[in-house]
């Protein structure tokens, strides 16, 4: 064990440093939903169920606007290890616009969508609550992208710290507003759900000014920004980005949009059934963003070196963030099993909402270890400029397998929605053994091919330095 840890303690502590911080700014995208849930869990289950359902719907969006924005973040560190700043300011002039529209679309298809819940089958005060605080959401994806396009760009260049300290600032204000226009403090009146989307709204609106602000001022950015512009834009360049931000956002978009299938199912079994759902799934969501910043900062690492063909330190770096999710996740899966019945009292008090989250939460603790694993292997072969295959797996795993097999179990056997959480399961095992297999194939390809090199360069050396003794 020594000898391993002596083996990647370099690769430990440089990924550690650049991971913790987007770590945390991943994290907080997942409090903002989470923050919710607790304010409003003690109105009661069905204001609960209500934000269930509408953070449910959201995430589907908001985790395809997050990997379409991954699309610079593997470009930036790619053209980094190649020294070439020059092409850097003009990828996130693209990304940018790409980001815009994207928001401003999604915006909008959220807005037509909220009007139209009840094709979900939902009970009628769920969907009646759920609707407008959905509408918040949907004016809040813009500004979520303005911060996620220069937050990207930042990562990609490894200053990650400022996105966290903003996030962490955001959060807090969200949760000042949110009960304040919750439960009627200081003179405002009671809002109920209506007010954790107000609140959620303006978060991310100040974060988003805020992100672009820094980025535009910061001195250390300037040597970056010299060919940002929107006077001299390429179709190649869109191209590019959407090559990689594009099967990202599916990738992403196929495992939460699972768990939000999942959530329609659970819901029609009951709203304590959905508010438990809604409890566990907050928690591992929770890990999840955790295990996504080692993954994010593992593909800013890999396309550093990928840049660089420094194909051993690559694989390397990678094996140790492979460690460090195990580590992680490992620690998450041993607090959910101890606090499976602590955690959904935090939510709610409602005993019979509380038992069924406590078998939820045995059940999470199993898939840990395999969601930390699938998702630092997408991040790896981000970085790598490897989207394709991994897009397909996700689809397998999650909508070939998963989602059938809990609908079979959930509702056809009558297993409930613990049978849908243990087809979830399944589907998150079978991507993470998939996508490691791809990683360690790809890599060992890699180092092999850099040994190839070496030797043919230091024959051909060898064969210069006798030529010219002769």
């Amino acid at each position: 064990m020594k000898q391993l840890y002596l083996k990647y303690k370099g690769h430990y502590k440089d990924n550690f440093s650049l991971a913790y911080p987007v770590v945390i700014s991943q994290l907080g995208h997942t409090l903002v939903a989470l923050s919710d849930s607790i304010i409003i869990g003690h109105t009661g289950k069905v204001p609960l169920a209500a934000v269930s359902l509408g953070n449910g719907l959201f995430s589907v969006f908001m985790v395809a606007g997050i990997g379409m924005s991954y699309g610079l973040t593997p470009l930036i560190a790619q053209e980094n290890g190649r020294g070439n700043k020059g092409a850097i300011g003009h990828l996130l002039s693209h990304s940018l616009i790409i980001n815009m529209v994207v928001g401003i679309l999604l915006s909008a298809v959220i807005y037509v969508g909220s009007s139209h819940l009840s094709f979900l089958h939902q009970e009628g005060d769920v969907g009646d609550q759920a609707r407008p605080f959905l509408r918040y959401l949907g004016f809040s994806f813009i500004p979520l992208m303005l911060f996620l396009s220069f937050k990207q760009f930042a990562e990609g260049l490894g200053f990650t710290r400022q996105a966290m300290n903003i996030s962490i600032v955001g959060n807090l204000l969200n949760i000042a507003i949110g009960i304040t226009l919750v439960y009627g403090l200081f003179g405002m009146p009671k809002m109920g759900v209506i007010g954790v989307g107000i609140a959620t709204f303006t978060d991310r609106l100040i974060m988003g000014i805020t992100m672009a602000f820094y980025v535009l001022r910061a001195p250390r950015f300037k040597p970056y920004l010299q060919s940002f512009g929107f006077r001299n834009l390429k179709a190649a360049a869109i191209k590019k980005i959407l090559g990689i931000g594009t099967p990202v956002a599916m990738q992403y978009l196929f495992e939460v949009s699972a768990f939000s299938g999942a959530a329609v199912m659970v819901g029609w079994m009951g709203a304590a059934e959905l508010a438990a759902h809604q409890i566990a799934l907050s928690l591992a969501a929770m890990t999840y963003m955790m295990a996504s910043g080692i993954s994010a900062a593992a593909g800013i690492k890999s396309g550093n070196n990928f840049g660089k063909k420094n194909f051993g330190e690559l694989r390397l770096s990678a094996i140790a963030s492979y460690h460090m999710v195990l580590l992680l996740m490992g620690g998450a899966a041993l607090l959910f099993t101890l606090g499976n019945h602590l955690l959904p009292s935090f939510y709610i008090q409602d005993p019979q909402v509380i038992l069924i989250a406590s078998r939820l939460l045995i059940i999470a603790a199993f898939f840990q270890l395999f969601d930390g694993m699938q998702v630092v292997g997408l991040g790896i072969l981000r970085g790598l400029g490897d989207v394709r295959v991994p897009t397909v797996i996700t689809l397998l795993a999650y909508w070939v397998l998963g989602i059938p097999l809990g609908y079979f179990l959930g509702i056809t056997l009558g297993y409930g929605v613990e049978g849908v959480w243990w087809a979830l399961l399944l589907g998150l095992l079978t991507a993470s053994v998939l996508l490691f297999v791809r990683f360690h194939i790809k890599t060992k390809k890699l180092s092999a091919q850099q040994y190839i090199n070496e030797d043919e360069d230091t024959a051909s050396y060898l064969r210069k330095s006798i030529s010219s003794k002769e």
